[in-house]
């Protein structure tokens, strides 16, 4: 699911005199103020009326946005639940289907087929379970709610005007519960921008055209600043000892300075020696490791989970032909009790965790890593039932 992290600042494009509704308060107020601004950002009333007249509250969409515990497995069960043997068949089964457009897209664009299979797979099972909530009203009422109004209200406005071109209809058209339309699940905001009508039928669809929706894909992830013709994972292996404190995003070093420090990769060579590079262990030193290249961090432009991210770049590496990783033998995590419990604690010593919510993500994991280099463990980042303890 496309979560735009750039929501926040065409939120505040507004000019002054349109100030943000806030959230919250009865839906039906919030309704009227959110067509009062949609007024003054230029649209006729009697669209903006037509938009809104079968805007409803959807329950329904709060508890899927509340029901995310999918994020809380590690790397190896999120992928494995994620990576079966039939969405690899399915995969070269479409790569064959629609080869003349991933080699158009590949010329244009490029972004290989391997990374737009794998998200065709995950959003919606290459076009089959796009979604079936109404894509206005969650949009409202994810804006409504006060957990992320400025991630939504945007997108509110940009259906709008999607509605105005004809690509959008408030009473029927259907997505994702986070308001994603189509076989690779855009926001309205993202269709906008990115939107192709690669079949040439003279429209955009998203939800049953595959050349319209890849093409679509590939200009979004341009857009958000693939670069072409370059890697963005591959697997590697570790020597048993090194300083594990300089894993993780946010150190950088040339693919070949890694490879002085002794890491190899796993078959082949490595693909661009050249380039700035990240060495990730999802799941510790014991665990696969990976050199994550500069395309890498695109991804959290498209989701901001990192299990998510770290099993979609994989599978696009495994659709293009890279071989099944080395899971290793890494030491056990913790649950979802343990979690909570270990982010409480990481807060309570002043870090940021980016909430309590049971997830491993990119900040709870820079926080257990000082930690493990404070205690003297190897600070892979990988929080295991020892370090609970030890805190």
């Amino acid at each position: 699911m496309r979560f735009p992290l750039a929501a926040l600042a065409v939120a505040l494009s507004a000019t002054a005199s349109q100030a943000a509704v806030p959230c919250g308060g009865s839906f039906s107020g919030f309704v009227k103020k959110m067509k009062q601004e949609a007024v003054a950002r230029g649209h006729a009333p009697s669209t903006v009326d037509s938009f809104f007249r079968t805007v409803r509250q959807d329950l329904e969409t709060i508890a899927a946005d509340r029901r995310q515990g999918v994020f809380q497995l590690p790397f190896l069960d999120f992928s494995q639940r994620l990576i079966s043997q039939n969405r690899i068949q399915r995969g070269r089964q479409m790569e064959q289907k629609w080869d003349d457009v991933f080699e158009r897209i590949e010329a244009e664009y490029g972004v290989p087929r391997g990374v737009l299979l794998a998200f065709w797979a995950f959003e919606t099972d290459y076009g089959a379970v796009q979604g079936d909530f109404n894509t206005v009203n969650s949009l409202m009422t994810l804006a409504h709610d006060c957990r992320r109004p400025d991630l939504f209200r945007p997108q509110v406005f940009s259906a709008i005007e999607l509605y105005e071109q004809g690509g959008l209809d408030p009473a029927s058209t259907t997505g994702a519960w986070a308001g994603e339309i189509g076989m690779v699940q855009m926001l309205p905001g993202d269709i906008i921008e990115s939107g192709v009508d690669a079949d040439g039928d003279g429209a955009v669809r998203l939800k049953t055209s595959p050349p319209d929706a890849l093409t679509s894909g590939a200009k979004m992830l341009r857009h958000l600043g693939w670069r072409p013709n370059e890697p963005w994972l591959q697997e590697v292996e570790v020597p048993a000892e090194m300083d594990w404190a300089q894993t993780g995003l946010d150190t950088k070093k040339t693919a070949s300075d890694w490879l002085e420090m002794g890491v190899r990769p796993r078959s082949g060579s490595l693909q661009r020696p050249d380039l700035p590079a990240s060495l990730l262990l999802p799941q510790g030193h014991e665990g696969p490791a990976f050199l994550a290249y500069p395309n890498f961090d695109v991804y959290f432009e498209w989701n901001e989970s990192f299990v998510y991210v770290m099993t979609a770049a994989y599978f696009a590496t495994r659709l293009e032909g890279a071989p099944v990783y080395d899971a290793g033998d890494p030491e056990p995590g913790l649950n979802e009790r343990q979690m909570i419990r270990l982010q409480e604690t990481l807060k309570a010593r002043g870090y940021d965790v980016g909430g309590v919510d049971g997830i491993l993500g990119e900040m709870t994991r820079k926080a257990v890593q000082a930690e493990q280099e404070r205690l003297g463990l190897p600070a892979d980042a990988w929080p295991t039932p020892s370090l609970l303890e030890r805190l």
